[in-house]
């Protein structure tokens, strides 16, 4: 019950804060390279700081203590995203502001995780309460932000990760992030021609996801969209991701994860190539619906064909591999492409260059299936 609600609230916060940040950075005066730099900025942090939150949970063992102090650390800093309104000024609040979020969702997991035990394919269940909070509060927070501007987002955003931290203390949580594995063990990983090109195929959806998650509001707003149409596209996409998430284990059993991995990159491909041909900005509501047989498709794949090739008893590492392929470098290089193409040749020509990433992906976990995984 208490998880499922921290879920609904923190979930709830980031739906009022990551999807709107790149229109505030273009709100400001800022160009298409800067935006794509300090969209770069958050999962950039993650991916160098995880290792070090790792390293302290672990030594330490104050997994709770950290949660909670790094919510609220979280919170405030996104209220005070309110203040600066240079590229500077933003900069020296975006750099902590991700420091703090990285071992949240992590700790999230991992703590319940082990609290289920032999019960964790009910994890499924109790995550969807995440995408809920996403969905219900993305259309209020876009009709709040008509009313009282973007900065009334923040302090919503603020507010709710207040009440996250006081909820995160009535928990029982454990530690989520590994200690970085040593030069032999990741070794192990790299001489294997499967992980590399999982790992490879996994950073191509990460730049997917990057590209559509930080400028597909940006064209919108182009096109005439109002901040509570945008709401509504990210409800309708998180509709999609539940309806995923609820039949993913059906989904496992009947398909190996690498043929489900193939089929959400490749829709991948086609919704980005989709958005390209847009008019209206009411048009990518229905190819919103394409959200969770693309990125929930993708991530529940991902984390179980990680699960397979694992070597044995380096599972944890295995997944977090993966989550940094797709959520760390892949989100990272995403950014910075997305925010280049966009300054040079236009949101259209950036969704079209970038669509053929997941056709590529694909086509080498094919080639990879032809080779070594005939039976799959």
């Amino acid at each position: 019950m208490y998880w499922s609600a921290l879920y609904f609230i923190y979930y709830a916060a980031m739906a009022a804060l990551s999807p709107y940040l790149p229109v505030y950075y273009r709100q400001l005066g800022l160009g298409g390279e800067q935006i794509g730099i300090l969209t770069a900025t958050i999962p950039l942090i993650n991916l160098l700081s995880g290792p070090l939150w790792g390293w302290l949970a672990d030594s330490y063992q104050q997994q709770k203590r950290v949660l909670v102090l790094s919510m609220l650390t979280v919170g405030v800093l996104g209220a005070l995203l309110i203040l600066p309104r240079s590229f500077i000024g933003l900069v020296v609040i975006l750099v902590p502001l991700a420091l703090f979020l990285s071992p949240l969702v992590p700790i999230m997991d991992s703590s319940v995780l082990q609290a289920l035990g032999e019960r964790r394919e009910h994890y499924g269940r109790i995550r969807l309460w995440g995408a809920v909070g996403w969905g219900v509060c993305a259309p209020l927070a876009g009709r709040l932000a008509e009313q009282v501007g973007l900065q009334g987002l923040f302090v919503l955003f603020g507010v709710m990760m207040g009440v996250s931290s006081l909820l995160a203390t009535r928990l029982s949580v454990r530690s989520t992030l590994v200690r970085p594995a040593g030069l032999e063990a990741l070794s192990r990983f790299w001489a294997d021609p499967r992980w590399r090109a999982f790992l490879f195929t996994a950073f191509t959806g990460g730049v997917l996801i990057s590209v559509i998650s930080n400028f597909l509001f940006l064209f919108l707003q182009d096109l005439g969209a109002s901040q509570t149409l945008l709401g509504l596209n990210l409800t309708v996409a998180t509709v999609s991701e539940v309806s995923i998430l609820f039949v993913s284990s059906a989904l496992l059993k009947r398909w190996h994860p690498q043929r489900l991995l193939m089929v959400g990159l490749i829709l991948f491909s086609l919704r980005s190539l989709l958005y390209s041909f847009m008019t209206q900005p009411w048009m990518a509501m229905p190819i919103q619906l394409m959200h969770g047989v693309t990125y929930a498709l993708m991530w529940v794949a991902g984390v179980s064909y990680a699960g397979v090739l694992a070597p044995p008893g380096l599972n944890a590492t295995a997944q977090g591999l993966f989550s940094s392929a797709i959520m760390g470098v892949g989100m990272v290089v995403g950014s910075l492409v997305g925010g280049f193409l966009l300054a040079r040749v236009g949101a259209i020509w950036m969704f079209r260059l970038v669509s053929g990433l997941g056709l590529l992906g694909a086509f080498i976990l094919w080639r990879v299936r032809n080779h070594y995984d005939q039976d799959l």
